[in-house]
């Protein structure tokens, strides 16, 4: 028997079967390739991290310690590949006679230098000019002291007086933050720059030129195996931080670790957890858009497997027998369907990453897929299995035989009980508080172990996802309901004398017809909203990129460097449009010291990008309007006006250094707005000031930095001429090398990998809620329109009826999804605001990607109907036979 029945619904509901496996498969390849997806995105974080680090650990020898103590224990520590000793001492200053002149400069550091440093930690030092090894000069400090190779500079060491040495070469140190580090300090206290001038000098010429100098000390710059880090971020930092906890515990007091390797795994944590949130937000409403696809596709022939339940039931099969056939089904569908949507998923790795495994691990890839091959045999279940057991229990012999809409026609418990507005109100209280100020959805504190995700502000869009689906829902029974004549209006121009009939055929209908708008339109939602996410992420993180480099490309003077704005001619190579200059300054408010910027009001815009969302107070003309108008205007940062209750108007008196005394001179101002960005300034606090006033305040217009507009191309090709052009006396950057270093580990995975999965997956989806659910409703009505046609209904008509009912439904889910969509939209940027830096002014649409997903659905929609209308042609007499 099972063998027949089996036979028997391969041979006669083939399409039914097909759509389901459709189903099934969509549900499983989406979450095996995003689970895939997410446990590689995560390696390849920890990945970034680890290879952004030049020296894993700094391990500061504590006074009175023995170094070589120390450097025993950390070689024996477990993870520890090599370490070498470096000197660090204090200088009070560099001397060098130049060309008849003398220059001087004020403190800074000497460091002495094992040999094989270079081999060992080659990302710790750049060679600029001259020999990679003896003594090598900073370039900043080559900068101020006209220095070059072959040059001989005198170094200050305190207690010994002045030491001559000769320049090897000047050196650019890529991680000077870290590697002037206060080891052990919190990250308040850490100095707020490194030293302006830094000479490195061979260990044995160190220890000659520094033997009697005070404020000596010694670091041990460890490589620890890297390979052996666990590849989740979270763990990775666990397993880092408690080696460093452990050999500062085994040397009794006798170092600190400055856990370098730490502080860049820490940062990609919190980078990994948004990404699996992102996972979640863009993910899970994608599997269960297919889990609801498959559902609604068995229940578009629920009617008929009701009759064939009750046609058994007749013929005197027992429930048992029933159920095993109902399962026989869920099985089949779901064996089959899981097997292709591992396919699938695996096809798609290969294609859009060059491995089924999306680059994950052998273990996980098959845990994901595992994982997904289960979630799709309960979805099978859930759609196949449940409701012929529900029948079992509740309808009778008797019901078996009556439409669906004969037999019940109460609205739904949650249309009588208001389900939907109680979740749209809720959708909105906890949006209110999720996207409120001071807000943070990932928390992972400095040094903590442990991070959390305020997983409750999920609740924020997927009460919003549900509740407007079933808004959507009692929208569309009302108006089938209430709506004949609107209806019968409508489909006349296609029906004409059956225009009644079709508007009352739609309204007895309006359950399956409600259901498939809305499903149609939680599709559409789900590919716009994705669509939006991504391309306002791509919007804010090139908007980033330009923020940190000032420009298409950016030349920035050494501190000290007395740079006229007429410098600006000699930039203007071919391909540049225009060249504006930029000062850079550092202001004192009270006790606080901030960068100051001076502009030119009237041209800073035809070199940069200034958003209205960078400034508060007025729009970015505005601002520089007032700017140009009032020229003691000054823009301050919200955090400034919060610490000292600024109001507009408000004289502000910053010291700033006159650059013919070197003395701070207090300079007025007068608080006119408030920049929250600006282009190469930093994210916290800062001024903005008209340029003019500035050098007329301090008698210099020395610029700090040049910004250079391209025209957005060839930035590369006209850094690098700027580059061969200034030599060291300048620092060029360009976009093209910013893109890859500003932004966290979360960029460089690449979001555009996310969701190149979920936007194939949208369109497929939307095309399937349009078409193949319709397609199955028109297959499983032949009879009445079988009936229809002998009662005298004509081609003509029976196509005006199918057309209507397609329209209506494209109509109302293409225009419930948009506004489904956008909505959804607007809450995921408020919410994920973690992934966005600068916050976007406004979202990105990208037009020809919902053009085309809108498309498909219509398409599929009318190939439905289509279909449904060469199946109406048969003639009237052989259907009823069959049927």
């Amino acid at each position: 028997m099972i063998g027949s029945w089996t036979a028997g619904l391969a041979r006669h509901r083939t399409g039914r079967l097909l759509a389901a496996l459709a189903g099934i498969a969509l549900a499983v390849a989406l979450v095996a390739a995003l689970g895939s997806f997410l446990t590689a995105s995560k390696a390849t974080m920890t990945q970034r991290a680890v290879r952004s680090v030049a020296v894993d650990w700094q391990v500061q020898v504590q006074p009175g310690a023995d170094p070589g103590a120390v450097m025993s224990l950390v070689r024996k520590a477990p993870g520890t590949r090599a370490a070498l000793p470096v000197g660090f001492a204090h200088t009070s200053g560099f001397t060098a006679r130049v060309q008849g002149s003398t220059q001087t400069t004020g403190p800074g550091m000497a460091l002495g230098l094992p040999d094989g440093y270079r081999a060992l930690f080659p990302d710790a030092i750049r060679t600029l000019s001259g020999s990679p090894t003896g003594v090598l000069l900073a370039q900043q400090t080559a900068s101020n002291l006209h220095a070059a190779p072959g040059d001989t500079i005198g170094v200050q060491f305190p207690g010994i007086g002045v030491r001559q040495v000769k320049v090897d070469g000047v050196i650019d140190l890529p991680q000077a933050d870290s590697l002037f580090q206060t080891v052990g300090a919190p990250s308040q206290s850490q100095p707020t720059a490194p030293p302006d001038n830094v000479v490195l000098l061979p260990a044995a010429r160190f220890a000659a030129l520094t033997r009697g100098a005070s404020a000596v000390t010694t670091q041990i710059h460890v490589a620890r195996d890297d390979a052996r880090l666990p590849s989740d971020p979270a763990a990775a930092y666990t397993a880092v931080t408690g080696a460093a906890h452990n050999l500062e515990a085994r040397s009794a007091g006798a170092a600190l670790v400055g856990n370098n390797i730490g502080a860049a795994v820490d940062s990609a944590r919190q980078d990994a957890l948004y990404a699996q949130i992102l996972f979640l937000f863009l993910g899970v409403p994608g599997a269960v858009l297919a889990a609801a696809l498959t559902a609604a596709v068995a229940s578009a022939g629920s009617e008929r497997r009701r009759q064939e339940q009750g046609l058994l039931r007749l013929r005197g099969l027992r429930p048992r027998q029933i159920t095993a056939l109902a399962g026989l089904e869920a099985a089949l569908i779901g064996l089959l369907g899981g097997l292709a949507g591992l396919g699938v998923a695996a096809l798609s790795g290969r294609l859009a990453f060059g491995a089924a495994s999306f680059g994950a691990g052998a273990g996980t890839w098959a845990a994901w897929y595992g994982i997904a091959f289960v979630l799709g045999a309960a979805v099978a279940a859930g759609a196949v299995l449940v409701p012929a057991l529900r029948d079992l229990r509740t309808v009778t012999v008797a019901e078996t035989r009556k439409e669906s809409g004969a037999r019940s026609t109460r609205n739904p418990w949650w249309m009588r009980y208001g389900l939907d507005f109680a979740l749209l109100i809720g959708s909105w209280l906890v949006f209110r508080a999720s996207s409120g100020n001071q807000y943070a959805l990932v928390l992972a504190p400095e040094g903590v172990p442990s991070i959390s995700v305020s997983y409750w502000a999920f609740l924020g869009p997927a009460l919003l996802w549900i509740g407007a689906a079933l808004l959507l829902w009692r929208l569309t029974l009302l108006a089938l309901t209430h709506g004949r004549p609107a209806l019968a209006r409508l489909a006349r121009p296609l029906t004409a004398t059956l225009a009644g009939t079709t508007a009352a055929t739609l309204s007895r209908r309006r359950r399956p017809l409600a259901r498939s708008v809305v499903l149609l339109a939680l599709a559409v939602s789900f590919a716009l909203s994705t669509a939006v996410f991504n391309a306002t992420y791509r919007q804010q993180a090139e908007v980033d990129a330009r923020l940190t480099n000032g420009a298409d490309v950016t030349v920035t003077e050494p501190p000290g460097a007395r740079v006229s704005p007429s410098a600006a001619g000699s930039l203007k190579v071919s391909g540049v449009r225009h060249v504006e200059p930029l000062q850079h300054r550092f202001a004192y408010v009270g006790s606080d010291l901030q960068d100051l910027y001076g502009v030119r009001p009237d041209t800073i815009a035809q070199a940069t990008s200034l958003q209205d969302a960078y400034f508060a107070g007025g729009t970015t003309q505005q601002l520089m309007h007032k700017l140009a108008q009032r020229p003691d205007n000054l823009l301050v940062s919200v955090e400034t006006v919060n610490d000292f209750q600024l109001a507009p108007g408000d004289t502000v008196n910053l010291r700033i250094q006159d650059a013919r005394t070197k003395a701070l001179r207090t300079v007025p101002f007068h608080y006119a707005g408030i920049a929250k960005e600006f282009p190469t300034a930093p994210k916290d606090s800062f001024f903005v000031a008209n340029a003019s006033y500035i050098a007329k305040a301090t008698g210099s217009d020395a610029v700090g930095a040049f910004l250079l507009d391209t025209g957005g191309t060839h930035q590369k090709q006209i850094a690098t001429r700027l580059r061969s052009q200034l030599g060291t006396s300048a620092t060029v950057s360009d976009l093209t090398q910013t893109r890859g270093t500003v932004g966290t580990s979360l960029t460089s995975v690449d979001l555009a990998g996310l969701t190149r999965i979920e936007l194939a997956f949208a369109v497929l989806l939307a095309a399937g809620a349009g078409g193949l659910v319709l397609a199955l409703g028109l297959a499983e009505r032949r009879r009445t329109f079988a009936i229809a046609t002998v009662l005298g209904a004509r081609t003509r008509q029976l196509r005006g009826m199918v057309l209507t009912e397609a329209l209506l439904l494209a109509a109302g889910g293409l225009a419930g999804g948009a506004v489904i969509g956008w909505a959804l939209s607007e809450m995921l940027v408020k919410v994920l605001t973690g992934v966005f830096d600068p916050l976007p002014a406004a979202l990105a649409v990208p037009g020809v990607y919902l053009t085309l997903t809108g498309l498909a659905a219509l398409i599929a929609v009318l190939a439905a109907a289509l279909n449904g209308i060469r199946g109406a042609r048969r003639p009237a007499v052989e259907e009823l036979r069959d049927l």
